[in-house]
């Protein structure tokens, strides 16, 4: 979906995100998810959704990179539908179901923890830079939402020979307080059985149910999400539906990421976000929810390359509310960086 003429890049503290002037797609109707299949990784398999690079609307050459997309906690791979259309004029593109989410099967052992998804976000990065082709072999651009933001942040900071450029969208830093938007019933799911009852009890609830509490969550302006995003949001969720091990996967990452946050050392999402490499990008919404939007110019401030976009009006999920502004950042990042990795291929 594309954003209304009024939704602007609001102020932001921190080193600001340059916008791209590149020619993109008009995004004039709601696109159908992108084709996909299941690639190994670790321990089993996971769906990956793959979008081909159309290269410039103006036909110029261009360079033809890959990025891979990294939904968030409850999301899927189709949460990067309109994105991954937009920024093809660069980057061959892969959207990953972490596993248990979306057509992904789940984990060996049905264990849903931060390091088990960081595992297989590097399976895929390793898969893509295997991929032949001009980027065959080359880093790949890691963007990620939410869930799959803390995913891609700690991967940059393990493995940022795989990773050419970071971007996280509202990503759940750690905190240690629950936001306004949870219940601090959330908190019992750190105890031992509780995430089965949980389960259970968030199965009872009906795909339309859901859709519409997860539009009102999410969104800064839920009024704005056309009917037809709305129709895919359901009958996606009654796919989930047929999944027995889908409410499971919810809950049990939900438990993975509050647990995540009381590690200390290299496993601290703040430690590691300090010893980021890549060129970082830094998006988030003005009436995010979920994740406190104060957050952001922290987050900026702690990693070495980082620029930061703050969108105003927008909620938890840019790269849904508002696909255009957040392509742009993403492009002005990667553009800004052309001809300095042009001069370190030379040396």
């Amino acid at each position: 979906m594309s954003e209304s003429s009024s939704s602007q890049a609001a102020p932001a503290a921190g080193r600001p995100a340059t916008s791209s002037t590149t020619a993109l797609p008009p995004l004039k109707s709601v696109l159908p998810p992108w084709p996909g299949e299941e690639i190994a990784v670790r321990g089993g398999e996971v769906f990956v959704r793959y979008t081909p690079w159309t290269g410039p609307e103006d036909g110029s050459d261009a360079p033809r990179e890959r990025a891979l997309y990294v939904h968030g906690l409850g999301g899927a791979s189709t949460n990067w539908t309109d994105l991954a259309a937009l920024l093809a004029v660069r980057f061959d593109g892969w959207a990953m179901d972490l596993p248990g989410f979306g057509r992904s099967q789940p984990p060996p052992r049905g264990r849903y923890s931060i390091g088990g998804h960081v595992r297989a976000v590097v399976d895929v990065l390793e898969h893509i830079a295997r991929q032949p082709g001009a980027a065959a072999g080359r880093p790949v651009h890691l963007i990620g939402n939410s869930l799959g933001g803390l995913v891609s942040l700690l991967v940059a900071s393990r493995r940022p020979d795989l990773v050419a450029s970071l971007t996280l969208i509202s990503p759940a830093m750690p905190v240690y307080r629950v936001p306004p938007a949870f219940s601090r019933a959330l908190l019992l799911l750190l105890v031992p059985g509780i995430p089965s009852l949980a389960a259970r009890r968030i199965g009872a609830i009906t795909p339309e149910q859901s859709v519409r509490a997860m539009v009102r969550m999410c969104f800064g302006e839920p009024s704005r999400v056309p009917p037809e995003r709305l129709e895919q949001a359901v009958q996606e969720m009654h796919e989930r539906a047929g999944q027995p091990w889908a409410d499971r996967a919810l809950t049990h990452s939900m438990r993975g990421l509050i647990t995540s946050y009381l590690r200390g050392g290299a496993a601290n999402a703040w430690r590691a976000a300090r010893a980021l490499t890549p060129p970082t990008l830094v998006v988030w919404g003005s009436k995010d929810r979920l994740v406190d939007p104060a957050l952001a110019p922290r987050l900026v401030a702690v990693v070495p390359d980082s620029r930061l976009l703050v969108l105003d009006g927008v909620g938890h999920v840019a790269m849904l509310e508002a696909p255009e502004l957040t392509a742009r950042a993403v492009l002005g990042m990667v553009e800004s960086t052309d001809g300095v990795e042009r001069a370190a291929t030379c040396r």
